[in-house]
């Protein structure tokens, strides 16, 4: 499953929802955490079980549920699985005991744990491989973990992460390919400033993340850019590819004045495996 973008949309708000279908999105994800208040909690469940019913899967549909322990997952659930959301986004995941509890009450349905949000998270972000089958991949967050533990932010002063979040930014990434699920990029919390999303988009995508997560509805033709390869890189990918093709015996040659080796090649066959799943 290609996920360039995952857009964000409040469960509480039906015409979003059904106006974010439009946005270009690889996915939603209809939320019911933070972005719901308590007292709106019932009437989101049933909107989002109206939608997910109502509506025809050109577009990923996923729900985030509340997390565990939060006395409100049980009724998420009861509401919204009868409906079929394609997969559950799990905030507040701390490694694949996590998981294991989720899929017990919610069986053959995907998850994308949001794996970095309190310290001891960070901690479980190896265990995962014993859950590999029920994800959709790994992704992180920047907002809740400095509040967890009274830092002023994850941000310096010019936007970029401090080295605790850069750090827990890296583990996922490894995390995720160390077990061969996607590893999808967090929020740019900036909904003005698109130029700087596109500069982390596109670090995030040359960095390894194979997507990214958005707030905002504006954000989406941004990312989708970022994650998806131009014309000129699969053509050097295809040339690469037919040069090592045409010299087999070789374990490196020489292309466009490099010397490539293996890893070259590796590289360029994932880029035009990533081209086709887009197709």
């Amino acid at each position: 499953m290609r996920l360039r973008s995952l857009l964000f949309v409040p469960g509480d708000r039906p015409d979003r929802m059904e106006k974010a279908l439009s946005y270009g999105a690889d996915a939603l994800i209809l939320d019911l955490e933070d972005s719901v208040t308590l007292a709106a909690k019932i009437a989101a469940r049933l909107a989002i079980a109206a939608f997910l019913r109502a509506t025809p899967r050109k577009v990923k549909l996923f729900v985030r549920v509340n997390p565990l322990g939060s006395g409100l997952l049980d009724d998420d659930l009861s509401a919204i699985l009868d409906a079929r959301p394609d997969g559950l986004v799990l905030p507040k995941a701390e490694g694949a005991a996590s998981i294991e509890a989720l899929s017990s009450k919610a069986p053959d349905i995907s998850i994308l744990p949001i794996a970095t949000e309190t310290p001891a998270a960070i901690f479980q972000l190896g265990s995962y491989s014993s859950v590999r089958d029920h994800l959709l991949g790994l992704t992180w967050g920047a907002e809740d973990l400095p509040a967890f533990i009274g830092a002023r932010g994850s941000r310096d002063e010019t936007g970029r992460l401090t080295a605790p979040y850069e750090l827990a930014r890296s583990l996922t990434l490894f995390g995720a390919h160390a077990i061969g699920v996607s590893a999808i990029e967090t929020v740019y919390p900036d909904i003005s400033d698109l130029e700087g999303l596109g500069a982390y988009a596109r670090r995030a995508s040359f960095d390894g993340f194979n997507g990214m997560m958005a707030i905002h509805p504006s954000q989406i033709p941004v990312i989708n850019e970022a994650f998806t390869p131009t014309p000129t890189d699969l053509a050097e990918a295809q040339a690469i590819v037919d040069a090592f093709a045409a010299d087999p015996g070789k374990g490196a040659i020489q292309y466009a004045g490099r010397m490539l080796d293996a890893p070259h090649l590796k590289l360029a066959r994932r880029l035009l495996e990533s081209a086709g799943d887009q197709s």
